[in-house]
């Protein structure tokens, strides 16, 4: 089997193909969860602390004394910030999202087989049996 016709059965396998599918989801439900998270949850967040954007939060770093005239340096811990916001938020969405699939997703209940009747002895059984009551009579 050459190399191509290998590659084309392992691409048009159920699994990569689904694969495929649920990155490509995926990726689009995270932009919408971005959306919501910078353009729905964290404006009211940022009223409420004072119209504080997180991702302007930052501390300045003083200026070197080897160099006096570079540019200031900054640690920008609210990039950071919303950052994390963002992935709590994801995570919570997903963590809903899948709660809610399961909860939705009712196990039939289980049919109990009755079960068979044990089959038949076979005459070998049915005889050793019968010795075997003939020689509990006798003793």
């Amino acid at each position: 089997m050459g190399f191509v016709q290998e590659f084309k059965e392992f691409a048009m396998k159920g699994n990569v193909v689904d694969l495929a599918v649920g990155v490509i989801i995926g990726g689009s439900f995270g932009k919408i969860v971005a959306s919501l998270v910078a353009d729905v949850i964290m404006p009211p967040i940022g009223w409420l602390i004072g119209g504080v954007s997180f991702t302007d939060l930052k501390f300045v770093l003083p200026t070197s004394p080897l160099n006096p005239s570079a540019t200031a340096v900054t640690v920008n811990y609210g990039a950071f910030l919303q950052v994390t916001f963002d992935f709590l938020i994801v995570a919570f969405v997903i963590f809903s999202i899948i709660k809610a699939l399961n909860h939705m997703k009712k196990e039939a209940p289980a049919v109990e087989a009755t079960p068979e009747a044990p089959p038949a002895p076979c005459r070998q059984e049915v005889l050793l049996e019968e010795i075997r009551n003939l020689l509990a009579n006798k003793g």
